[in-house]
């Protein structure tokens, strides 16, 4: 089902969650398949209806930096600096995970990929909902993401049980993931933040090169 965005109904898609429902929300990049990360059940419900293996991490968002500790075990510096810079945006933050979190938001990497998002709508249904949501795309796996709720209902029919319809999003690309290893930034994925933009970002900071490793690649982005 269909509705409009609204403080009304981010308080109804809150209450689905708390209920280990499955909603659909706009994101800053694509619709966001959208259920409580600490409830396992739900969880697989999202691994059924994307047909996704159950190796694949899912992706969070929280309100504000101030949730991120309810998922990460650390907050290294680095990553740290930033939140401060790029978040509200589309950087997912890949940050060391606490033991335990389900198995399933992980894959079994160990890690929690994190953002906050500056879509109107999702940023209401996190308020209401009080915690951190996942955000994994709208789609079949290995089908494009929605980009509207009618491609949403369109893609999933009534295996959702509620759709906010926040408008189109912009689509094109999703979030960049960067994470730390504790010796250097590890990119991902490239998305809608450049890492030369990272970089820049970094740089005023940085005491020594900064690298990100890419598809096994090292690249030094400045000196």
């Amino acid at each position: 089902m269909i509705v409009p965005a609204s403080a009304e109904s981010a308080q109804e898609a809150a209450r689905l969650l708390r209920q280990g429902r499955l909603i659909a929300f706009p994101t800053e990049t694509y619709y966001g398949l959208g259920v409580d990360p600490f409830n396992s059940e739900a969880l697989q419900r999202i691994f059924a209806v994307k047909r996704r293996t159950e190796d694949k991490p899912v992706l969070l968002l929280v309100a504000d930096p101030s949730q991120v500790p309810l998922l990460a075990e650390d907050v290294p510096d680095v990553l740290r600096q930033l939140m401060g810079c790029c978040w509200p945006g589309p950087l997912t933050l890949v940050f060391p995970a606490k033991k335990n979190l389900p198995q399933l938001l992980t894959g079994g990497s160990g890690t929690v990929g994190i953002r906050q998002s500056p879509d109107a709508t999702a940023r209401l249904l996190l308020t209401a909902f009080g915690g951190p949501v996942t955000a994994t795309s709208a789609n079949r796996s290995g089908q494009p993401a929605a980009v509207t709720a009618v491609e949403v209902e369109a893609a999933f029919g009534a295996e959702i049980d509620l759709i906010l319809d926040g408008g189109r999003t912009p689509g094109g690309a999703g979030s960049t993931l960067i994470g730390w290893n504790g010796q250097e930034l590890r990119c991902f994925r490239e998305g809608r933040v450049p890492l030369a933009e990272i970089a820049r970002l970094l740089a005023p900071a940085a005491k020594e090169k900064c690298f990100f490793r890419t598809h096994e690649k090292k690249t030094c982005f400045f000196p």
